[in-house]
This record gives C-alpha cells, structure tokens and sequence, in this order.
C-alpha cells in the first residue's frame, strides 16, 4: 500500500474523511442497486422464458383429441417427445409435461409432475387460461406453466390440464451472467470515481500541505502574517485566525524584549548611583548620615521603579488573561479614596467625591491601579489647599471618571510623550511610568483617557483628566477588537 494511503487510513485527516464520505454512500448505493438489478434481471427471464413454456403448451394442448362418443368419450394424448425439443433451448434445462382431464386424471406424460391445483390469476400478462408456478420434480426446482385447454372433437366438448416444466438451470445461469456484467461496469465505475476523488483531493489539499511545508521552514521568531491567498474559502477563517494569534504572539514578544530592554536601561543607573554613593561612604567622602540619606533615597527610587515596572508586567498579564466581570467603579473609587485619605490630608486639599453606581467590565486590581495613578498624580501636582475634584457619572454607553486639580497643567511639549515609558514632567519626581500604566490599563479594559488643561481667563488653572470606560452590556468585550 503506498505510503500516502497508509497514512491516510492511520491519522485523522480531510482527505480520508472525504474519500470515505464520498465513497461510502456510492458503495452502498452500488450494492442495493446491484441486489435490485439480480430480481428484475431474474424477473425478465422468468418472463421471457414462461413465454416458451406456454408455448410448449398451447404445441402440446393442439395434439389432444377426443375419443369415443356420449358417455364413453374421452381425451386422449398423442404427444412425442419431440414436440418440446423445438423449445429446449440447450442440455442445461430439461423439460418435461403432463396431460390431465378437467378433474385432474393423468392422462399422458410425466406422472411425477403433480396436477395443478391453483386458481387462474384474474388477470395475468397472457390471454389465455394460463397460470406459472414454481415446484419440484424428483427434486429438481422447475417453473410449471398450465394451460386450461378446450378440446372438440365432431359434437364431443372437454377440458384439459396441459402442464409443462422445466428445470432452472438456464433461467439462473443467464441471471447470474447478468449480474457478473452488472458488477464489473459497477466495480469499474467505483475504480473510476475512486481515483477521480483521490486525484482531486490530492489536487484541493495540495495548497494545505504547500502551507505546511512553508510553515515548517520558517524562523523561530517568525511571525508575519500568512500568505495563502490561493487556500479555499473554507480555509481561509482558519488561516485569518491563526494570523489573529500570531499577532498576538509577536505583541506579547515585543512586550517581553521591550520590558527587558526598558528594566535593564531603567534599573542600570539606579544601580551605578548606589555603588558610587557606598565607595564615596566607604572611603569617608560624606559623613555617615549624609551618606546613608543619599543612599536611602537612590533604593527607594529603585523600588519604586521595580514595583511599577512590575506593574505594568502585570497589566499585559490580566490583559491577555481576560478575567474580567462586572464592577461597580464607584465602590473601587470610595475605597481607593479611603486608602489615599492621608496623603490627600497632608497636602490640606479641598477635596470632593461625586461617585454615581455605574458598572463596567473590568477586573479589581486593574481599576484600582488605573484611578491610584492618576489620583496619585493629581495630588502630587495640586498646590497645597487647592481643589481636587473626583466626579464619576455615565452618559448614554459609558461611564466617565472626571479627576479634577489645581496644578499647573502640562506644556505642548510634554503632551505629546506623556504616555511614553519613563517620560516625566520636568521638575518633579517619578519613574515616568505611573500615567503609562493607567493608560494601559484603560486601553486594555476597551476605555480612553484624555488630558486637557483647564482654562480661566486665558490661563491654565487646573488638569482636567477624564478616563472612559464602557458600560456593562453595551459595548464589544475588552480586548476582542
């Protein structure tokens, strides 16, 4: 068996599914028309053949004559031999007859023939008072044909019984010739549909296996999008979804190489600082609590940026992981709120909360995290007793998170890389990553953010930063875009 077909029938594969549900149903097909072909072939012969057998009988029933007159008259049968070698069609089926009066009395003939004790068919394919039956003589299976025959001789009337049989040699060696014709041009037919399927199988399937060879060639780290536009249509939604996935992939790798690239830039000069800062102590350049000072502060910058560097690891983790559910945001925003109390008393703010119930698909931490940045943000650039105004309401199919300072605003210089990793605003402390988080973060729950300066009179007063999310049941599921 050659080895695609050996193949073909071990694994799960289209092409065996296709040969065997196209096959299958032609084979069976085959078979019952095959059975079906057998009994009207059978049934044709029959026919034709039970014409002969009545003839034979009509030859027979004109040689009876009657004898005799009045009570003594009877029938009497002069029948040779050769009256039924004219329908013998060859040695392979032997015929033989009986002659009987009305009541059934052999007459002449066969006497192991048995007298027919039937009723004629109402109506039948001969004008005559004719019936067919099949029985046996002296074992042989025979097909009997019987024929009512009136005799008249002078003023003398009777009826007799011609029967005549013959053996089915014939009837079923010509059946069974037909039927071996039947199924050669059937097996031939299979043979020739069999290898138009396999021919175009192997030609539908071809653009698959020309795919997978091109796919088994490529690069580990390759992961453009395919390029099979001479694939079926059935095809190609897998082909579309397999590109959907691969670009997923490539997202998550160049998020991998980026963060390791940013952390590695980011982390390197924290840690010169701190090296340069403990030689300077050790050598005794500063005295040990200045010395000390400066190196807290370089570890806590450290730490800061390692914990939002690990932040926003964590926002592509839930991100890819879609473990969102329905959220009241006004219970995230009170309780984050409750948690930032202190810092939002320190800088003596007056600060309001207007948090209406509107409920998003998002997950706990990611919204925490988001409003925690920007609120964080908002506070650290408000002067001290300056407003600070959190507003949360919903309109038509979102929900709007208004955050509301007395800072400075931001430049049109700065604007542009704000969200950019690691770009902070001049003058003030930070790692750069605190708005680049909750944007992402936004982005990833199917929200927007903007940053607008507040005006008055001409001058900027304030920052208006708003964050919009979709309402519950009315918008695409994050991240399916």
């Amino acid at each position: 068996m050659p080895d695609f077909l050996q193949r073909l029938f071990k694994e799960r594969s289209l092409r065996r599914d296709l040969l065997i549900g196209i096959l299958l149903p032609i084979v069976l097909f085959v078979v019952v028309d095959t059975v079906s072909v057998y009994h009207q072939a059978l049934a044709a012969v029959n026919v034709a053949y039970d014409r002969t057998l009545l003839a034979s009988a009509k030859s027979i029933g004109e040689l009876l004559e009657i004898e005799g007159e009045g009570a003594q008259a009877h029938i009497r049968a002069r029948v040779p031999y050769a009256a039924l070698e004219a329908f013998e069609a060859d040695n392979r089926s032997r015929m033989s007859y009986r002659v009987s009066d009305a009541r059934g009395q052999w007459l002449d003939g066969d006497a192991a023939l048995r007298a027919w004790s039937g009723t004629l068919p109402q109506q039948g394919p001969y004008a005559a008072l004719v019936d067919f039956y099949d029985d046996t003589v002296r074992s042989d299976a025979v097909r009997v044909a019987v024929l009512l025959q009136p005799v008249a001789t002078g003023r003398e009337r009777a009826m007799a019984m011609v029967q005549v049989a013959e053996t089915l040699e014939l009837r079923h060696t010509l059946a069974r010739q037909i039927l071996l014709d039947t199924l050669q041009r059937q097996a031939l037919l299979i043979g020739v549909i069999t290898a138009v399927v396999l021919f175009v199988v192997q030609r539908v399937t071809g653009p698959v296996r020309r795919l997978s060879r091109s796919l088994d060639a490529r690069s580990e780290d390759d992961l453009t999008p395919i390029q099979a536009p001479e694939l079926p249509g059935e095809i190609q939604p897998l082909t579309e979804a397999a590109n959907r996935v691969m670009a997923r992939l490539q997202h998550l790798l160049d998020y991998q190489q980026r963060f390791v690239r940013d952390a590695a830039h980011q982390l390197r000069t924290p840690l010169a600082v701190l090296k340069v800062q403990v030689q300077s102590a050790l050598r005794g350049d500063l005295a040990p609590h200045e010395a000390l000072q400066g190196i807290e502060a370089t570890v806590n910058r450290a730490t800061q940026l390692t914990n939002q560097m690990l932040t926003f690891a964590k926002v592509e983790q839930l991100r890819q992981q879609q473990s969102f559910e329905p959220l009241d945001w006004a219970e995230s925003v009170r309780a984050l709120v409750l948690e930032m109390s202190p810092l939002i008393a320190e800088k003596n703010l007056d600060f309001e909360l207007d948090a209406k119930p509107c409920v998003v698909l998002a997950h706990e931490w990611m919204l925490r995290e988001m409003v925690r940045n920007f609120l964080h943000n908002a506070v650290r650039h408000s002067p001290p007793g300056a407003s600070l105004l959190l507003q949360l309401s919903q309109s038509a199919e979102v929900a709007t998170l208004l955050i509301q300072d007395a800072g400075c605003g931001i430049s049109e210089a700065l604007r542009s890389r704000l969200f950019q990793p690691f770009a902070t605003a001049g003058g003030h402390a930070g790692t750069g990553l605190g708005l680049t988080i909750a944007r992402e973060i936004a982005l990833a729950l199917g929200g927007s953010v903007q940053l607008n300066n507040r005006l008055s009179e001409g001058q900027v007063c304030g920052l208006d930063a708003r964050i919009s999310l979709p309402l519950v049941g009315t918008a695409t599921p994050p991240g399916t875009a």
